[in-house]
């Protein structure tokens, strides 16, 4: 669907181009592209979160029925909820 919404938007997009000397218009199949890739790219990263929360869940879950209960709730869960960081080395 969102693949081929792109194809019907740019056929009767203009092109832009050079209309006078010095001035330049960008047309919208420029703009289009611009606006449809922004949108593929809002899903991919949508899906990744949505994914990766699954893929935590299901860990959780096989890590509760793996190990007794106290070690999963006081040690391993409490690192699953940690939030994710960049380390950034310093040099000194």
């Amino acid at each position: 669907e969102e693949i081929n919404s792109i194809n019907q938007i740019l056929p009767t997009a203009s092109a832009g181009g050079y209309y006078d000397v010095g001035v330049f218009d960008e047309g919208g199949k420029a703009q289009a592209i611009r606006t449809w890739i922004r949108s593929v790219l809002r899903k991919i990263v949508h899906y990744q979160a949505e994914h990766q929360r699954l893929l935590d869940e299901q860990v959780e879950t096989t890590l509760q029925l793996a190990l007794p209960q106290d070690i999963v709730m006081n040690n391993v869960i409490p690192f699953l909820e940690l939030p994710s960081c960049t380390f950034e080395v310093v040099d000194d």
